[in-house]
């Protein structure tokens, strides 16, 4: 179950740089390509021709040639040519909506008429050279609205991630929930604690002390289809948290987009994004591969939860009040769920 009329993150430039991209969103198989002028242009991966995947040809001229017969197609997913033969009559196969925006290729797998430009979540850090980022992708067997749930609550950090970000006083600090319109947030704060691995590491990379109390905070936001970005950092204590001046903390954006491929498995793009030191390349890539393996601690336990559940799928699972930000979560997923399969009735009926 996941909503389709929204824009989900399809890739990364760097992934079609020489050549088409097969990859399936919400259940739909679609290539990606750079059409006439480098535009991105996605396709249904299906050749009209004998259903050869698109995605294993090549693109010449702008144009996407598949690799079984050399049929041409073009960006709006009408047949252009093919050696020898005459094939502009072929039916079109279906063309999705699709931008390129804050360095990411975002796709919309529902009714492309309904696709707005102007719903891509607004991203402040990632125009702005004020800022750094760096990230990468996770294929994950299990359901998004798992991935939803264990980002936001980040109780498990104590234990999934004991050696990095975890620490026993996440548990003892209750967190807070609230929902406005279609985002849900969860918050929790820490005073005078001591930072964990992680956390050292980045007040150092900011000039900071790392042997001193810090007040630590975390700040998750969901909004549909299934985006989460988490405000985390560190100040030294006692200069105001998470409203400290920046002179006296380490502070970061965490990265989450979640994209379903199928009913149990995504395409997961984590990254993290800072304002201090963007200059320091060393600093991102270190930052980098240190949260590559913090997400990376997250994959066994989230496939084996969802062959657990599959297994078991008549159990009824407990709910306890760290599980409300992914429960509201949840909740915002099912109304719009309900919304779009009323459409097409809707529409039924008019037309009768």
């Amino acid at each position: 179950m996941f909503p389709k009329n929204a824009w989900y993150v399809a890739c990364t430039p760097d992934e079609i740089a020489d050549k088409p991209l097969g990859r399936q969103v919400c259940g739909e198989k679609m290539v990606f390509y750079r059409g006439p002028e480098g535009r991105v242009a996605a396709l249904e991966d299906f050749c009209p021709h004998r259903g050869a995947p698109l995605s294993l040809g090549f693109v010449e001229d702008g144009k996407l040639i598949c690799g079984y017969h050399g049929l041409a197609m073009g960006c709006e997913g009408h047949t252009e040519s093919m050696p020898g033969q005459r094939v502009r009559g072929f039916p079109a196969i279906r063309k999705f909506a699709v931008e390129e925006r804050y360095g990411f290729i975002w796709v919309w797998p529902g009714d492309a008429a309904q696709a707005d430009p102007a719903l891509i979540h607004h991203l402040e850090w990632a125009d702005n050279p004020d800022w750094a980022y760096g990230g990468g992708l996770y294929h994950i067997q299990c359901d998004y609205r798992l991935m939803i749930d264990n980002l936001m609550d980040l109780t498990h950090e104590t234990y999934v991630h004991a050696n990095s970000i975890g620490q026993k006083e996440i548990d003892e600090a209750a967190p807070k929930t609230r929902v406005e319109g279609d985002e849900v947030i969860t918050e929790r704060h820490m005073e005078s604690v001591m930072a964990p691995p992680f956390w050292r590491l980045a007040l150092r990379g900011n000039g900071l002390a790392d042997d001193v109390p810090v007040d630590r905070w975390q700040i998750c936001r969901f909004t549909p289809p299934s985006h989460v970005l988490i405000e985390v950092g560190v100040a030294h204590a006692g200069h105001g948290g998470y409203h400290a001046p920046a002179q006296h903390k380490a502070a970061s954006i965490v990265v989450d987009f979640i994209t379903p491929e199928s009913e149990t498995s995504i395409w997961y793009f984590w990254g993290m994004a800072r304002n201090f030191q963007p200059q320091d390349a060393a600093l991102t890539a270190t930052i980098r591969e240190g949260q590559g393996k913090i997400f990376g601690e997250d994959l066994e336990m989230l496939e084996q939860q969802q062959q657990n559940l599959l297994r078991h799928p008549q159990r009824q699972l407990l709910k306890l009040n760290i599980d409300a930000g992914g429960v509201q979560s949840r909740r915002i997923l099912e109304r719009l769920c309900a919304a779009e399969q009323q459409q097409p009735a809707a529409a039924l009926i008019a037309s009768a």
